[in-house]
């Protein structure tokens, strides 16, 4: 993050004409020749004079509008992206003797909060919307999903690069730890959006709610352990996402296989991570997805060639064609990878800043907002059962975000303890 600051120094400073030597007093016991000189110079002033000296108010207001800017590009919320222990560590150095600091205001840090979500959740949105138009007029899912992984790509090449970003150091073992996450992030990804072209988003939505189920599962197999709460909430997942499933105007064999495969790969993306990337928990959170990024682009970009190449051409004029300006189709496509990857970026440094616990409310509030958004952007027809299911699965989701963080809380406890 980009910070600086201009302080005018206390020690006064005399110029003398062209000719003369500059005098700059910084000493703490000046010598009488010297006071005599400045007490001289100091009664007259310079006549005449081409240089032009910048108020240094100015200089720090434009310093500070950079920084602003340099903040927005690589941290959208204004928030760090640093591992956790870096926080902690550059506050003990700044404290080292353990004084009392003030705590932040509660308004301030409610402020702060309400901006984190509200960013994320708009982002969100014009994703969905973005990316379902496009979708409608050019029913090609792979070279979307890898425009998209292109453009998130580019934009943390280009924060590392220009040193918005730290940039993590590369090694061998660490592109091999990551080669499973971002196999499956692909399959998650693609998944997905192949979902989005067959069936309307809210549904798509409804579905991907149910990824806590899959991962209690998964994570069982692998040996770990849930209370009976995590089971039990789980159920309304599965009743809901059934009533939707059933229920659903836009139903579609091929979108709801397509939203559970997303799920397995998410689940297994994030059971992965966490065994395969012990060893770099220095990589912050959005160095971590922007490496996971670039690998998945090479991961699937070869695939969709294979898979639907031949018809992008073909495609491309049936969409000029069906929405008149060739430059409003580019507008979509470019909005849908811009806010693809700033809602996933977002995510991940909104993590970095909050608790597990208000970052899994949020998550599923979200899933809320991006449904009743798609259903009015879009006038998809709800059936009453149809949005009763999808209630359910979203109070479902909440369950378990709630039972899942009182397990961690218990294990947190329990290490403390012993």
């Amino acid at each position: 993050m980009l910070s600086s600051n201009v302080v005018p120094s206390s020690s006064p400073v005399t110029f003398s004409k062209p000719n003369h030597h500059f005098f700059i007093n910084a000493s703490p016991n000046p010598k009488p020749n010297l006071l005599r000189f400045q007490a001289q110079h100091r009664a007259t002033p310079l006549k005449s004079s081409k240089l032009s000296f910048m108020p240094t108010s100015q200089i720090q207001h434009s310093i500070a509008k950079l920084g602003s800017f340099s903040r927005f590009l690589s941290h959208p919320f204004g928030l760090s992206s640093k591992p956790r222990y870096q926080i902690v560590k550059a506050a003990s150095e700044a404290n080292p003797e353990g004084e009392n600091v003030a705590p932040t205001e509660p308004n301030s840090k409610n402020l702060k909060l309400g901006l984190v979500f509200g960013l994320w959740y708009f982002q969100n949105i014009v994703f969905n919307i973005y990316n379902k138009k496009v979708l409608n007029i050019f029913p090609f899912p792979w070279l979307l999903a890898s425009f998209q992984l292109f453009v998130g790509s580019i934009w943390m090449l280009v924060l590392w690069s220009l040193k918005l970003q730290p940039c993590p150091k590369i090694s061998k073992p660490f592109i091999i730890a990551l080669l499973g996450p971002a196999l499956f992030h692909t399959i998650g990804h693609i998944s997905a959006c192949v979902s989005f072209s067959k069936v309307a988003v809210s549904f798509t939505h409804v579905i991907k709610s149910a990824e806590p189920v899959f991962s209690v599962m998964f994570s069982s197999v692998l040996g770990d352990k849930y209370p009976i709460q995590v089971w039990l909430s789980i159920l309304p997942i599965v009743l809901g996402c059934s009533l939707a499933a059933v229920t659903e105007v836009s139903f579609n064999v091929q979108g709801l296989w397509c939203a559970l495969i997303s799920n397995v790969g998410f689940v297994l993306r994030n059971i992965y991570s966490k065994r395969s990337l012990q060893n770099f928990k220095e990589v912050d959170g959005l160095n971590l997805y922007g490496w996971i990024t670039i690998l998945s682009l090479l991961y699937l970009f070869p695939v969709a060639i294979f898979v639907e190449g031949s018809q992008w051409i073909p495609g491309y004029y049936k969409a000029i064609e069906a929405i008149g300006k060739a430059s409003t189709f580019y507008t979509w496509v470019l909005v849908s990878g811009v806010f693809y990857h700033l809602y996933n970026q977002s995510s991940y440094q909104a993590l970095d800043e909050i608790s597990p616990l208000t970052f899994s409310v949020g998550n599923t509030m979200k899933r809320v907002v991006v449904i009743v958004s798609s259903v009015l952007v879009f006038r998809n027809p709800v059936r009453p059962l149809n949005g009763l299911g999808s209630a359910i699965a979203i109070l479902g989701t909440f369950l378990y975000s709630q039972a899942t963080s009182k397990k961690k809380a218990m294990k947190i406890e329990g290490e403390k303890s012993s």
